[in-house]
């Protein structure tokens, strides 16, 4: 379950070019070297993701090196500049050989999505030897820019978890300078087949040398634009000698209708089985141990329904605001941006009758029933926030309303907690709360499992109030991923006083300082390897909006006005009435 400090599969060795070639020079005058002291500038001190600290791109003489290995002319639709093109030949061919390779296409790689998470996850998995020998990664959008300025782009929110070096591989340094090797940018529009045609080209010429070849493209671009770039890449640019597969991020429609509009739209050109939705969520740590916890310890599938469980709650909360991404947010609103998907992807892992096997199609399946026993949403079981501006200690934090991305007056929700039903055997009568919001008190992900209390509990009056007899079972998944679990104890001494214990696993206690995998690391790699267990299933999409469509059109179309919240405050207090209606107390709130 734990990532060890060594290589889980053989790393490739370093193969550097067979030609010799001098250090080439921008029309900035910036060269390898210098380069090195721009990331030194920008990594030194260490980068962070999710909140941990990560040793920066440090060469052995103590500052970052990053061979880039190409000159100042710009990638403009295809037609690459011939020292650009020989280089990136000598690299394809230096490592050709048998075996396929690997053509990963980021399109949208200049946008904040592929610089703080694809490319990050792309090294990673390079680093630690998980992608093919033979690869190539290239970045397309419309912005007109240098493969060299692209990578002085990428290059800041790359960072290394693990020191190979230590145990006798390659320092992080030399692969980085490997794997800028691999990378070039591609500028060309969206909508024009010729731009793509030359991409095509660009990616034949690579691999050439190669039997066999795998494509991925990753969209990683507005929705507005998913079906015209993947119908482009579909026709032009489908593999030739291997399997195209296509990864697309959220949200996957805003309704029902426009659901299956996208739906139909990529089936016309891909397959089910070439499609990846993914939903970065699944590829948490914790959720993918879910299924860990419940199916292969004995203990808990007696108890994993409504004979003992009383409730369960899954929270989430950020504790900041949109933070200038008003106007795509006001689009779609926290019940969409989170609900909808993370959530309830959740809440299937957890509440689905254990599948036949773990292969992909049979966890899928499971995870498509429950949903499609989940009782329609009540309006009454509901409650919507949007969060107000505050100020403490002399610091003004903004309201939702003050982001000048935000329509004026808008009524989108920043906040929504609910009541949800399973209308089977296992769950019947067992309320299911979500919460997710914006601009709380505080960063997490859990959920929150509460048992039912012991029937004629013999201490029951010595503990009081109900959810201090209760069980809870709590399993978090950001940050500092943990499982622990509340049990009634004696507390030690003369008399017969009880309190109750936590039994704890502490990630970062039971496993060391190990650097848990990033989310979009394990999903990129489940796609090149064509593991599908973590994405989501058309049938499933279907039937997650099924669920939500009609709540949503209701807040709409009535206009109901969501309760203002403080910022960094613990959200509405009518999210507290509705847990109430069901004896149930938030357990995030203490």
């Amino acid at each position: 379950m734990a990532l060890r400090a060594r290589p889980l599969a053989p790393r490739p060795s370093a193969t550097p070019s067979s030609t010799t070639r001098s250090t080439p020079v921008n029309a900035r005058g910036r060269t390898r070297e210098a380069r090195g002291g721009i990331l030194a500038r920008r990594l030194g001190s260490g980068a962070t993701r999710d909140g941990e600290r990560m040793p920066p791109l440090v060469g052995a003489r103590g500052r970052v090196r990053a061979r880039l290995g190409v000159n100042e002319t710009f990638v403009d639709l295809g037609v690459v500049a011939d020292g650009v093109e020989e280089e990136r030949e000598a690299n394809v061919r230096a490592t050709a050989g048998e075996g396929e390779m690997l053509s990963f296409v980021v399109f949208g790689a200049s946008g904040d999505l592929a610089k703080k998470k694809i490319y990050p996850a792309l090294f990673a998995l390079y680093y630690e030897g998980r992608l093919p020998k033979n690869f190539m990664i290239y970045g397309y959008a419309r912005s007109k820019m240098t493969t060299e300025a692209f990578k002085d782009k990428i290059a800041e929110s790359l960072t290394c978890r693990l020191d190979w070096s230590k145990q006798g591989g390659s320092d992080c340094a030399q692969k980085s300078e490997e794997f800028f090797d691999r990378c070039v940018y591609v500028a060309g529009q969206y909508d024009v087949a010729a731009d793509f045609k030359a991409l095509d080209a660009q990616m034949c010429e690579d691999e050439k040398h190669v039997s066999a070849v795998k494509r991925v493209f990753y969209l990683s671009i507005p929705p507005s634009i998913f079906v015209p770039v993947a119908q482009n890449a579909a026709r032009e640019c489908q593999c030739k000698k291997g399997d195209t597969r296509v990864i697309v991020e959220k949200p996957f429609g805003r309704d029902l209708t426009s659901s299956r509009e996208l739906t139909a739209a990529l089936a016309s050109e891909l397959s089910e089985e070439q499609t990846y939705r993914i939903d970065h969520y699944l590829g948490k740590e914790l959720i993918e141990n879910l299924t860990v916890m419940r199916f292969s310890n004995i203990m808990f599938q007696p108890l994993w329904n409504r004979n003992y469980i009383r409730n369960v709650q899954i929270n989430f909360s950020e504790d900041f605001g949109t933070e200038g991404r008003g106007g795509y947010f006001d689009h779609y609103g926290i019940i969409r941006d989170i609900m909808q998907n993370h959530l309830l992807q959740i809440l299937a892992l957890f509440a689905m009758e254990e599948p036949a096997s773990l292969n992909a199609e049979d966890i899928r399946d499971e995870k498509v029933k429950v949903i499609r026993c989940m009782r329609p949403i009540e309006m009454d079981n509901v409650a919507l926030g949007q969060y107000k501006g505050r100020l403490t200690d002399g610091r003004k934090y903004p309201a939702y309303l003050d982001d000048e991305t935000v329509p004026k007056g808008s009524l989108c929700p920043t906040f929504a907690a609910m009541a949800l039903f399973i209308d089977n055997a296992r769950w019947d009568g067992v309320p299911f709360l979500l919460k997710a919001g914006k601009a709380l008190h505080k960063r997490q992900a859990e959920i929150r499992v509460q048992f039912r209390h012991a029937p004629g509990n013999l201490y029951g009056e010595r503990q009081g109030r109900v959810e201090h007899v209760t069980n809870e079972l709590v399993i978090r998944i950001q940050p500092d991923e943990a499982i622990y679990l509340r049990i009634n104890n004696k507390v030690p001494g003369l008399g017969q006083r009880l309190d109750q214990t936590v039994l704890d696993l502490q990630y970062k206690s039971a496993y060391g300082q190990v650097q848990l995998p990033d989310a979009y690391e394990r999903l990129i790699l489940d796609v090149i390897n064509g593991d599908k267990r973590l994405f989501i299933r058309n049938d499933e999409l279907e039937a997650a909006w099924k669920l939500f469509t009609p709540l949503l059109d209701k807040i709409e179309q009535q206009k109901i006005a969501p309760e203002l919240y403080p910022y960094g405050s613990r959200g509405p207090i009518g999210a507290h009435y509705l847990a109430s209606r069901f004896n149930v107390r938030w357990g995030d709130t203490d």
